[in-house]
């Protein structure tokens, strides 16, 4: 269904900009919006809404010019690619509107699945408002407590990709250092603004009594919903966060403190540093919660400088192990949200799935595995809160291009194909991989990779183009992988396996 992508290495130059200087250049359309449809992989959604002609067709391109890196983003060719390359090959137009992107959090209206997660990104009411006017359906508000915060300074580290971007962050940061007052004033300024948008309340209590009286501010302050913090890994105090939801008992008994202090939905905020999953969230369903959100960050360290010997972030020549997230951690949050997907014991409630969410391929993958809402960090401090745009236009296309008449619809329509064993897999055929010479560059990288990390079934021809030993393959795919071209893709059918 999805046009084939634009090769992100055409974009590695770009620098995303703020009040983009290449748009304010242009006066014919907004290459910076463009561009970012195109960093986001969401070509079909940016060329549909195009205009008719084609603007930078007898054009100086002086929005290369005036790049803050001049002439190093092949804006114009990138443009006339998707005039070219990806208009044609549409299924449909851009949708009028975005009404397929409607759904509900335990019944309460949402205009789009997309929440700012409980972080630093949606902890003032300024930044609230901004999202809100962005057009986020709503937030989970960095997590309200009653005790005293003192963050570390610096707090954050990351692993970044070839090109500068971020693929795994950490952070060490804690909890809102705002007052409870504080942070219910906040609550009411933004019900009174925007009553329609969707408002969740992050809370962690250091007992029953504090579970059950925030619970209560929130819902009286304006909250629509609480989320229990059982999960951040980075607490002073070790028995809170992360150290409460690895304890099933604790779970239960906090979640029945919270809901005795509101009416309003709960959702029990889970950590993935466990085996499974589904103890923790049995026993939230069991204190009366109406759902779950997963995940949280995974405890980790990202490095160590070779000349120092501290991990990072270090503070005053310490640091600590603590929470892991960005596009790196998706598969690992996948695995938890098709585990509590397949749960019979969760078949009512609501999941709210986060971990690595960058783009809306990533967003529509939470939700075939059972999401019903989506959250968002970490992409949102790398590139800010514009990126609701992307996630909602290319989510919109797809819905509209595949028939689906709501976004409800895609929940949980890839559960059936996971399964926690591999026993279930046939194993009597092969799939053998497949050569397009035309595309080849005879780079030798399938042949390096098959000889030394898989089979020693490829070998190249004098005209430097990988040639397959049928006899060796056993189809395992690893040329397919690292292939820098895309020249080499699975065979058209499976044969049976040589007995």
């Amino acid at each position: 269904m999805l046009e084939k992508k634009i090769y992100r290495s055409s974009m590695l130059s770009c620098a995303l900009c703020h009040e983009a200087p290449c748009t304010a250049a242009c006066g014919k359309t907004d290459p910076a919006r463009i561009l970012r449809g195109i960093w986001f992989q969401n070509e079909n959604a940016t060329a549909a809404k195009l205009p008719p002609e084609n603007p930078c067709i007898g054009c100086s391109a002086p929005c290369e010019e005036a790049c803050v890196r001049p002439h190093q983003v092949p804006i114009r060719n990138l443009i006339e690619r998707l005039y070219e390359k990806v208009r044609p090959k549409l299924e449909i137009e851009a949708p009028k509107d975005e009404e397929r992107l409607r759904t509900d959090f335990c019944g309460i209206p949402l205009e789009n699945p997309f929440l700012l997660s409980s972080s630093v990104v949606a902890s003032t009411y300024e930044m609230c408002a901004r999202a809100f006017e962005a057009g986020w359906a709503g937030i989970a508000f960095k997590t309200i407590c009653a005790f005293d915060i003192h963050e570390a300074s610096p707090r954050f580290s990351a692993i970044t990709g070839a090109d500068g971007s971020i693929i795994g962050f950490k952070n060490i940061e804690q909890l809102s250092d705002h007052s409870v007052q504080e942070n219910m004033e906040i609550f009411r300024r933004l019900k009174e603004r925007y009553p329609t948008k969707f408002i969740l309340a992050s809370i962690m209590g250091r007992n029953d009594e504090e579970w059950e009286e925030l619970s209560r501010l929130c819902e009286e302050n304006g909250a629509d919903a609480v989320e229990l913090n059982f999960s951040c890994p980075n607490m002073m105090e070790g028995d809170l966060g992360s150290a409460i939801g690895q304890n099933p008992d604790q779970v239960e008994r906090f979640t029945a403190a919270a809901r005795r202090g509101t009416k309003i939905p709960i959702l029990a905020k889970l950590t993935p540093n466990v085996e499974s999953m589904s103890p923790a969230a049995e026993a939230a369903m069991r204190g009366g919660a109406d759902g779950v959100a997963a995940i949280n960050t995974i405890k980790s360290i990202t490095g160590i400088n070779l000349y120092t010997y501290i991990s990072a972030p270090a503070v005053h020549g310490r640091s600590a192990i603590g929470g892991y997230s960005g596009n790196a951690v998706k598969p690992i949050a996948l695995r938890f949200i098709a585990e509590l997907g397949q749960n019979p014991a969760l078949e009512n409630a609501h999941i709210s799935g986060m971990g690595g969410v960058e783009n809306f391929t990533d967003a529509i993958e939470f939700m075939l595995l059972g999401a019903g809402s989506i959250q968002v960090t970490t992409a949102v401090m790398q590139y800010g809160y514009r990126i609701i745009d992307d996630l909602k236009d290319g989510l919109n296309y797809y819905l509209a291009a595949g028939g689906f008449h709501s976004v409800r619809e895609l929940q949980g329509l890839g559960l059936s194909s996971v399964s926690e064993s591999t026993d279930v897999l046939e194993r009597d055929t092969i799939l053998f991989p497949r050569f397009r010479h035309e595309k080849c560059i005879g780079c030798g990288r399938c042949y390096i990779s098959c000889m030394d990390g898989g089979h020693q079934a490829i070998t190249m021809s004098d005209e430097r183009k990988p040639v397959l030993n049928g006899k060796k393959c056993v189809g395992c795919h690893l040329c397919i992988l690292v292939c820098p071209e895309k020249a080499v893709v699975p065979a058209r059918k499976r044969i049976s396996r040589v007995k």
